[in-house]
């Protein structure tokens, strides 16, 4: 006897009923879920711009991936201390450096440092000063990871890095998708070579398609006057002249591709190997590591296979962005310190943390 009491027929029909009509309503994680591919693995870094309309197979599919449905549960974790006070984190602490570990090793495995930084600004490079609500202001709020804003032309080829991050999504659950964004972001800058970014984290996440900002806030490479363009967009973030051109040093990695951006050359002498996917026109020689080469190499313009758009050039050209680009070229230290503070401003632009305050990652720091 083990002490079970036995099912007699009618309980056994009705528990068989019952488990048939929850298989109805809630059909298996392995149907409803569209697994995307990817064709590349490293892409430009920064913006990048398309007027082409990127996915086609997910408009038709008649399956709606997982990628771009609002969340089922809100990932909200409490900690307690001994006065009884409860402290409430958007995401969990112990998980997100456990996710921070995972993606080191993707980029030390699949060289996707540029479009993990470009995920991370495109998300929140939406945001827009004169708009207190939230989400509405946009920023960095998990939005880009919906159908809807994927398919705005800037975004063209980042359903590539949410490929690469969805399994690390899966596995830490308790990680919103605006903390995982910003936090790759962050984590390939440094991989790479770069300063150590001041990060917080505890962003919230939006939670439909329907709060995805509308297509048009993120910069051109080829506009009419580039220095006019970049000021309207980076001063309605909030940002200003220097943070303009410190973070235009982070085209320093990766590579612009025509069929995406329409800039750029197929492939040169730096690019036609790799690593990662082969192809596109690099911005420096050492298009995976993060130094002021940039600077120095838009200044000179001396290799035809290194990339310079309007947007580039213009740094050297209008008088307050030049102060700060020969200051860049010249001197490497006070480029770090100056990308490391505005990267993190930008990385926060627009987001609701919970807690208020956020929280840090390394010890001893407070965000």
């Amino acid at each position: 006897m083990t002490g079970r009491l036995p099912l007699t027929q009618p309980m056994a029909a009705s528990v068989s009923t019952a488990a048939a009509a929850t298989s109805r309503l809630f059909p298996s994680a392995s149907q409803s879920k569209l697994f995307l591919s990817s064709s590349s693995t490293s892409a430009s870094t920064s913006w990048s711009f398309s007027h082409r309309a990127p996915l086609p197979y997910l408009r038709s599919s008649p399956l709606i991936s997982h990628l771009f449905l609002p969340e089922r549960r809100r990932s909200n974790f409490a900690s307690k201390s001994r006065f009884s006070t409860v402290t409430s984190f958007a995401s969990d602490p112990k998980q997100l450096k456990s996710a921070r570990e995972d993606i080191k090793e993707l980029l030390g495995t699949k060289f996707c440092h540029p479009i993990m930084v470009r995920l991370g600004w495109h998300d929140a490079g939406t945001y827009d000063k004169n708009i207190e609500e939230w989400p509405q202001r946009g920023g960095a709020n998990g939005s880009l990871r919906f159908e809807v804003e994927l398919k705005h032309g800037a975004n063209a080829g980042l359903v590539n890095a949410l490929n690469l991050l969805q399994p690390i999504k899966d596995k830490y659950l308790g990680v919103t998708y605006a903390d995982l964004f910003q936090l790759a972001s962050a984590t390939a800058i440094e991989e790479a070579g770069g300063p150590k970014i001041p990060m917080k984290y505890g962003r919230v996440d939006v939670p439909g398609p329907e709060q995805c900002p509308e297509e048009g806030r993120l910069p051109d490479a080829g506009p009419p006057s580039p220095p006019n363009h970049l000021r309207g967009v980076f001063y309605r973030m909030g940002l200003n002249d220097k943070e303009i051109v410190a973070l235009s040093g982070a085209h320093t990695l990766g590579r612009s591709r025509p069929e995406r951006s329409g800039w750029g050359k197929p492939e040169t002498k730096y690019t036609k190997d790799g690593p990662g996917a082969p192809g596109g026109q690099s911005w420096t020689v050492q298009w995976l590591k993060f130094d002021n080469s940039y600077f120095k190499d838009v200044k000179e313009k001396m290799d035809e296979d290194l990339l310079v758009l309007p947007t580039d050039a213009v740094l050297f050209e209008d008088p307050s962005f030049k102060v700060y680009a020969e200051k860049y070229a010249e001197d490497q230290e006070a480029f770090f310190k100056d990308y490391a503070e505005a990267h993190a401003k930008l990385s926060n632009l627009g987001a609701k943390f919970e807690p208020p305050e956020g929280f840090s990652l390394d010890e001893g720091r407070t965000p």
